[in-house]
Parts: C-alpha cells; sequence; structure tokens
C-alpha cells in the first residue's frame, strides 16, 4: 500500500494493520498488542518490511498503530517521517532512520498530529526540515511536521483551508489531494477538478476548473506529476493530471455497474500570466495508475483498471500495459504503450523508481481482507520490476556511466561529473538530472519533482571519459535540502543514478 526508497538504497513498505495476520511472521515471537485494533488484539505476523533491492532479500519491522491511508516524506538528512493513518494511527506520527544493519525499526509518536490525518498528503518544504500536512478525511485544514530541534523556535498549530471543503462532495473526492512544491515556494494543490497555489503564510490564488468535469483524487484516483524543472531556461512550473473516474463512478460501482474511467490528462503550466489547462488524450482509460518521472524525463503510467473507481471491489478491467508519455514530443507522438504485460495491480498497489532505472512495483488488495482465492482479483502480495525502453541493451553504447561524482552538493555552486560513454555523439549532449525519492500511496507520489542543473561545459578527458561541469539548483524553493538521484543522460538515454545531498555550503 505504502512505499518509499531510501538513500542507501532500500525501500521500506507497509500494509494496514488491520487485514488480519499478513503471511510473514516477526521474529523472534515478537507480537503486537493492540486493544484497539478492529481484528486482532494480539498479532504476531508482520504488516512492514524493508526491502534491500542490491541483495533482494527483505526483513520485517514493526508498526505498532494502524498505517492504513497514511502519508510520508523523508526530511533532509534522510530520515523517514511517516503520518497518520486509521483508529489509533490517526494521530501518530512514525519516524524511521535508515539504517545498513538489522537494528533500524520504526519508532511511534501517539499524538502528535493536531488533527486525524487519514487520506492526507505531505509535502516536505524547501528547508527540508518541515512537512506539510494536508488534508484527510473529514479534515478541510492543514498542518506541519517540524523538526523536534526547531519546535522551540516554531510552534506548531493548523490552518483552516475552505478550499478542501468547497471541493468535497458526498464521495468526497478530494482525499489524498495532489501537492506540488512550486519554484516560488508556494504550494500547488489539486482537489476534485480544481486547484490553488497557497502560499501557506499569506493567501492562495485559484485556476481554473480542469475542463471535462471528472473528478481526479480518491476515489476517483487519478494522479499527477510536476514536469521537470529546468535551470537551463527560464524557470516554469507545469502540472500534469492524468485519468480519473467520472462523476458517479463510485456509487455505480457499489451497485455492479462499472463505467469507463476517464482517458483524459490536462496540463496547466502555473507560472504562465494566464494558466490554462490544456488537455489531451491518453491510449487508454485508467483510474489508480501511478504517474512516474523517469531519469530521462519522460512520464511512466502504470497500474490500475479501466473502469470503476477506487475502493473495495470497485474497479473491473485491470490496465496491465504500462505508458510512456514524452512531455515534449509532438503531439501525436507523446504517448507509447508498452507491450510488457504485467500482473493486475488494482487497489492499494504502488510504485517507485529506483536509481537504475526500473520502477519497483508492488502490492494489489481491493478486498477488505486478505483474499487470496477464489475472486477475480486476488490480493497479491509480489513484486515486480519494470524496465523503461532506455535500459534496452542496443542502447549501451550511448548509455553513460558514472564513474565519479561528490555525494554533497551546494546550491549555485558549480561540481563536476565524470562519466564513460562509449559512443558519444557529436549531434547529442549530456545533461545531468536529479529526481527526489518518492513516498507513494494511492497513485500518487508524494515529493517527487525532477530538476534539470545548469550546464556549464562537457569536456573529453581522455578516450571515452567526460567531464560534465554543471551548476547545483538555484534554491532551495527549486530543491528543497535533502538526498536525491542524480543521473546523467544522453540523448535520452540515463546513467543509473548516483545519490546525492543538497545543502548550503
Amino acid at each position: 500500500m505504502h512505499m518509499q526508497l531510501l538513500h542507501n538504497n532500500k525501500v521500506v513498505m507497509f500494509d494496514r494493520t488491520d487485514f488480519g495476520r499478513s503471511n510473514i511472521s516477526l521474529p523472534g515471537g515478537l507480537c503486537r498488542n493492540d486493544a484497539n485494533d478492529t481484528m486482532l488484539k494480539r498479532d504476531c505476523t508482520a504488516h512492514s518490511i524493508l526491502y534491500d533491492i542490491g541483495t533482494n532479500s527483505f526483513r520485517t519491522l514493526m508498526v505498532q498503530t494502524d498505517t492504513w491511508c497514511s502519508s510520508g516524506a523523508v526530511l533532509s538528512d534522510g530520515i523517514l517521517v511517516q503520518t497518520g493513518g486509521f483508529n489509533d494511527g490517526d494521530q501518530v506520527v512514525r519516524i524511521f532512520v535508515p539504517c545498513d544493519g538489522d537494528d533500524c525499526d520504526w519508532v511511534e509518536f501517539p499524538h502528535l498530529l493536531l488533527r486525524r490525518r487519514w487520506y492526507a498528503t505531505n509535502q516536505i518544504l524547501p528547508d527540508g526540515r518541515r512537512i506539510i500536512i494536508v488534508g484527510g478525511r473529514g479534515q478541510f485544514n492543514y498542518e506541519f511536521y517540524i523538526h523536534p530541534s526547531d519546535l522551540i523556535s516554531m510552534p506548531s498549530d493548523h490552518f483552516d483551508l475552505e478550499f478542501l471543503r468547497k471541493t468535497s462532495d458526498e464521495s468526497e473526492n478530494n482525499l489524498y489531494p495532489f501537492l506540488h512544491l512550486l519554484p516560488d515556494g508556494n504550494l500547488f494543490i489539486f482537489a476534485n477538478t480544481r486547484s490553488i497555489v497557497l502560499d501557506y503564510i499569506h493567501n492562495k490564488v485559484e485556476f481554473p476548473s480542469i475542463p471535462g468535469g471528472d473528478p481526479r483524487n480518491y476515489p476517483s484516483t487519478g494522479s499527477s506529476v510536476m514536469l521537470p524543472i529546468n535551470e537551463n531556461n527560464q524557470i516554469e512550473a507545469e502540472i500534469m493530471v492524468c485519468g480519473g473516474a467520472p462523476p458517479g463512478a463510485l456509487r455505480c460501482a457499489r451497485e455492479g455497474v462499472f463505467i469507463r474511467a476517464s482517458s483524459t490528462c490536462g496540463r496547466l503550466k502555473v507560472t504562465d500570466e494566464n494558466p490554462a489547462w490544456k488537455m489531451e488524450t491518453m491510449s487508454m482509460a485508467r483510474v489508480m495508475g501511478d504517474m512516474l518521472l523517469l531519469s530521462n524525463g519522460d512520464v511512466i503510467i502504470i497500474n490500475g483498471a479501466s473502469s470503476g473507481s477506487a475502493g473495495w471491489e470497485n474497479a473491473r478491467n485491470p490496465v496491465t500495459r504500462p505508458v510512456i508519455y514524452k512531455p515534449y514530443a509532438m503531439d501525436s507522438y507523446r504517448f507509447s504503450v508498452m507491450e510488457t504485460a504485467q500482473r493486475p495491480r488494482m487497489y492499494h498497489s504502488s510504485a517507485v523508481l529506483l536509481t537504475d532505472g526500473c520502477v519497483l512495483v508492488g502490492g494489489s488488495n481491493p478486498h477488505v481482507f486478505y483474499n487470496f482465492t477464489g475472486v477475480d482479483f486476488p490480493t497479491d502480495l509480489s513484486l515486480q520490476a519494470f524496465s523503461p525502453p532506455y535500459l534496452a541493451v542496443l542502447h549501451d553504447h550511448v548509455r553513460p556511466v558514472i564513474v565519479r561524482v561528490d555525494e554533497t552538493i551546494g546550491y549555485q555552486t558549480p561540481f563536476s561529473v565524470t562519466c564513460v560513454v562509449a559512443n558519444f555523439l557529436i549531434t547529442g549532449h549530456l545533461l545531468v538530472r536529479i529526481i527526489a525519492p518518492s513516498f507513494t500511496t494511492h497513485s500518487f507520489s508524494m515529493n517527487q519533482r525532477m530538476v534539470i542543473l545548469k550546464m556549464v561545459e562537457v569536456t573529453c578527458v581522455a578516450p571515452r571519459i567526460y567531464r560534465v561541469t554543471t551548476v547545483g539548483p538555484s534554491t532551495p524553493e527549486i530543491a528543497p535540502i535533502g538526498y536525491y538521484m542524480l543521473f546523467v543522460v544522453h540523448v535520452d538515454i540515463p546513467s543509473s543514478g548516483a545519490w546525492v545531498k543538497i545543502l548550503y555550503k
């Protein structure tokens, strides 16, 4: 249900705790005793794991309270802050400090949140030490998680957001609102069909509704990305929203009628003087599709179904073929349907980008409990790695291989990346991109962003060896302080990623 890639190339995964027993026992006779749990008061099975990509292995983790439909973000020091959930977990903050051994686990802080946060969305703020937490079921407000060492100087509070109340309806189509941190430090919020830019210190600006009238947030679950910010050009911020379900889709699904999902995407250039949605049509209708920025700047749309809505038993016709979208290609060449067919990944599946350029996909459980037999879409606890076309062997001769890069990068500070390119094309060029790892749940990847860094020069220092000189991000608003995957891209073919940390120098 939830995934977060950490800077040590391990992935934290977790589910809800009230499905009943999972298929993995906790070690050493360890059990969770929870008098508030609606299924099991004593549960000796795991509902969270730490997956090691390099060894393709995992170990169990212990969550004490219910993490159902919660949210998260990673602080500048690499610590995962995970917030909210259901029942006894709805006001809990959980901390996970990455480690290379077996001695790190969840640490929980009950009642640290001021409001119940179930189906809320998180966004890390520029300083990397504060997280804004927006919405949740019945919560038309937002609050901040503040790094403990800052609490003395920055007391916490919650703040009303009437926009969330106005965009709510009987189906609660503004749960898990889409949040994107804009290059000016303001927050773009999309809920249902409408969006605003929130200056969370002063005021807000409202945009036109997305055309067509189809809701895009849970349970009419579409997805959204902010397209790459390019520091080589005038700074622009463009939001893309794809998929969803027509009004009434949830009600009809509960009555056994599964309406075709939305097949449209909208792009809104927020930085334009008069922003207006530009609509496109996807290759196929999709609800509950995950949108991820790939390491070459393309967007993948993966998982989901072509009819119905999110929620228990509410979707049919799984979409098993991913789509890749090229944002800056000619209109008729932007969408490409991949031939690879994956397992059905319905409600409560998830996906994250890895440093090797693959997309890790896992989960699927459209049932109230674990249900492995006798249903159309059994609970699926497997993982898959989807390899985008740029990983094909035929591209290896132009693929950069990073051999050296600084582990830390300063704002507005030049630095170099040394890479090997077997066949450097005269007409091609090298670009350096950084991507923030996302917290993905319910078809939205919180905190993901890509910045194309400003280029200075490319120098051939030896046969097939090139030094790319580039400049660190202009501001923390463009790239908040913290860990990023760095990729070198040559003629649209990316290297594997290297972890770097952006900070003030």
